[in-house]
C-alpha cells in the first residue's frame, strides 16, 4: 500500500498573498543525500564528527542513499529500537502536481549501525517530515538566505542542537538533479538534502539522542515558518 502523506502546501500569488492548498502526496521515491555541505572545511569537520563515532568516511560526496519511501512519517511520535538514534533537521524536496515543493525533515538514523554501514543505518529509523510546504520555485532564487534549525530537549530544557542557513549545503537543486536527473519525475518522489552540524553541549556531545526535537525552516523574506516536532519511543532490545 503507497505510503501517502497530506501537506497544507503554500504557493505565492502574483498579488504577493499566499495561496494554500491541500495536497496529498503518494509517496513513491526517497532518497537522502548525504555529505552535501558546501563548504570542504564543513564537510571534514563533519566526517570527523562521524568518525568519532566509528562511522566511515564516505567514498565520494555527495552520495546518493536509497530509502523506502514507507518511512516517511508524518506522526508526531516515531518509535525506534535501542538508545543510539538520532535525528538531524534536513531540507526536503518533493515532487507533486508538476512541481517541487519544500518542507523540512529529519534523518533519524541508527548511530550503532551507522559504524558498519551508513546505508543499512538509512533503514533503520523512522523519517520525520512536516505537513506544511512551501512552492519551490516562489523562494529558490534566494534560498541561501532561508534559514535551518533543530533544537532538542535536554536536561528538562530545549536546547539548539543545529543552526545556519542553506548556504552551508550544496543548492538544492543540484542535489535534486543528482538523483531525480529527468524534468519531469515520478509524482511522489522524494528527496533529504542534507544537514548541519550538531552544536556541542557542556559535557562536549556532538551527535547525541534526545526524547523530543523540533524541527524548523525560517524564510527571512516572508516571515514564513515550517516547524515539525515529534518524540521518540525506544523500544527494547531483547536478545
Amino acid at each position: 500500500m503507497m505510503n501517502q502523506l497530506n501537506f497544507a502546501c503554500e504557493a505565492l500569488s502574483s498579488d504577493g498573498s499566499i495561496r494554500t492548498e491541500l495536497i496529498s502526496v503518494p509517496a513513491k521515491h526517497f532518497v537522502i543525500a548525504g555529505w552535501t555541505g558546501r563548504d570542504a572545511d564543513a564537510i571534514r569537520h563533519h566526517i570527523h564528527e562521524l568518525e568519532l563515532l566509528g562511522v566511515p568516511a564516505p567514498s565520494s560526496v555527495p552520495l546518493y542513499y536509497r530509502a523506502s519511501a514507507q518511512m516517511l512519517t508524518q506522526l508526531s511520535t516515531i518509535e525506534v529500537l535501542g538508545p543510539d538514534s538520532s535525528g538531524e533537521v534536513e531540507p526536503v524536496l518533493f515532487f507533486a502536481q508538476g512541481e517541487w515543493w519544500l518542507t523540512v525533515g529529519s534523518d533519524h538514523t541508527d548511530r550503532r549501525v551507522e559504524t558498519y554501514s551508513v546505508a543499512v543505518s538509512k533503514q533503520m529509523c523512522p523519517k520525520p517530515i512536516g505537513r506544511v510546504a512551501w512552492r519551490w520555485s516562489d523562494i529558490s532564487k534566494y534560498q541561501d538566505e532561508i534559514e535551518l534549525r533543530s533544537r532538542i530537549f535536554e536536561n528538562g530544557q530545549w536546547v539548539d542542537y543545529q543552526k545556519g542557513t542553506f548556504a552551508s549545503i550544496r543548492p538544492l537543486e543540484s542535489l535534486r538533479d543528482g538523483c531525480y536527473p529527468d524534468e519531469t519525475p515520478d509524482e511522489g518522489s522524494f528527496v533529504s538534502c542534507g544537514t548541519l552540524g550538531a552544536i556541542k553541549n557542556a559535557q562536549e556531545q556532538g551527535i547525541r539522542p534526545a526524547s523530543l526535537m523540533e524541527l524548523e525552516i525560517f524564510d527571512p523574506r516572508s516571515k514564513r515558518r515550517i516547524v515539525h516536532r515529534y518524540e521518540v519511543e525506544m523500544l527494547p532490545v531483547i536478545s
